[in-house]
């Protein structure tokens, strides 16, 4: 069933591909460098104890509506780098209020045995092109835990001049959980995460930015099965457009 899933996500995205007129391709390209007091994600502390801060680089490459991205996480502690992901991203819009993405996440975690812990998603998104731009997106993970990670996001970007903009971000999101995953079979509502962001332009290619993210357990489940809690995150980048 996991290969079924894995050659049906490289036909759609193949047919995708053939699809879209060669002539409208437009290349471009980023790399980045952001330093964060903690990793944290979809509401859980990935910090090893010892680290005060982690370094997250990434880069990503777009041809037409595709994008491949590579991102990774680095532990001040130990210097390595602990967490590697790679995102093949198909985005387009269907209609001038609606545009859609599919793509597949590969997670490839350190966790210090003998075999890092890899694993597959696979993700739907659905955006409205009107205000506040609310995002539905499915995450399933076809491929070790068979969890189904589900949110919806609203975000607005306020240009404060030329050069400073301001990102503010909420997300709330739904787990449906398997025995391979924490165990339970159960569902329940997980997480809040409140994101704000200033960026300014050094230039047409560099930019530096700081933000700052908040999550907070939205179900006893969330408290009690996936031991998530309050926390929060901020941090500082600098990224590069090609």
């Amino acid at each position: 069933m996991k290969k079924m899933i894995s050659v049906g996500i490289v036909l759609i995205l193949a047919t995708l591909a053939v699809s879209t007129p060669a002539l409208a391709f437009e290349a471009s390209a980023d790399a980045y460098v952001a330093v964060y007091s903690k990793y944290l994600w979809r509401g859980f502390d990935l910090n090893d104890e010892d680290d005060n801060f982690v370094v997250q680089p990434g880069a990503d490459i777009s041809v037409g509506s595709f994008t491949v991205s590579w991102w990774g996480n680095i532990s001040e502690n130990t210097g390595e780098m602990n967490e590697v992901d790679l995102v093949i991203d198909y985005s387009t819009d269907l209609s001038d209020m609606v545009s859609v993405s599919i793509g597949n996440i590969l997670y490839n975690v350190d966790t210090n045995d003998e075999d890092s812990n890899t694993t597959n998603e696979v993700y739907f998104g659905a955006t409205l092109n009107t205000i506040l731009e609310p995002t539905l997106t499915v995450y399933y993970d076809y491929d070790e835990f068979d969890t189904v990670y589900t949110t919806l996001g609203v975000g607005h970007s306020i240009d404060l001049n030329d050069k400073v903009s301001l990102s503010l971000g909420a997300t709330a999101s739904y787990l449906n959980d398997d025995e391979n995953g924490f165990g339970t079979d159960e569902s329940w509502f997980h997480n809040l995460e409140l994101s704000a962001g200033v960026d300014y332009a050094v230039n047409e290619n560099v930019s530096v930015g700081v933000a700052a993210l908040y999550s907070e357990p939205l179900s006893d489940d969330a408290e009690d099965i996936a031991e998530i809690d309050n926390e929060s995150t901020f941090g500082v980048s600098v990224s590069y457009a090609f």
